[in-house]
């Protein structure tokens, strides 16, 4: 799964995802890609599922980009403990995404193959996506 090797802190705010993404979104390796529609986190476990059932299918053909990395720690208290005594330990890592991120690009496949592939990736995220394709001018 994907997590830093080393932050520089250990744990952080929560924060709030407003607005739409400001980079991330075109379609810059593959000729099909994923794109969330709503703000959201996407834990590393999720962005495995997913790459796991997009390759799957494509039977390893083609290539697979992904284009978030989980680098925000979110904490968790035990269970039946106490209110206080401080913050939580860091319990998984995610990925703050907003609407209009690219999330996966695939490439080599087409386009019934690509469709598919990320119609099942997409089933394995908490948030709402839609199918993209480049463009041909």
């Amino acid at each position: 799964m994907l997590q830093p090797s080393r932050t520089k802190f250990r744990k952080q705010h929560k924060g709030r995802i407003h607005g739409a993404a400001k980079g991330g979104t075109t379609l810059n390796f593959g000729e099909y890609g994923l794109k969330t529609m709503e703000p959201e986190r996407i834990t590393a476990r999720e962005i495995e599922a997913a790459r796991r059932a997009i390759t799957r299918h494509m039977k390893r053909a083609g290539r697979v980009w992904i284009r978030v990395f989980p680098d925000v720690p979110v904490s968790k208290k035990p269970a039946e403990v106490r209110m206080g005594s401080g913050k939580g330990a860091p319990e998984y890592w995610v990925a703050k995404v907003k609407p209009g991120r690219i999330l996966f690009e695939i490439d080599g496949v087409d386009l019934e193959t690509a469709k598919e592939s990320m119609r099942l990736g997409a089933a394995k995220l908490s948030v709402a996506t839609k199918f993209v394709a480049r463009a041909h001018s």
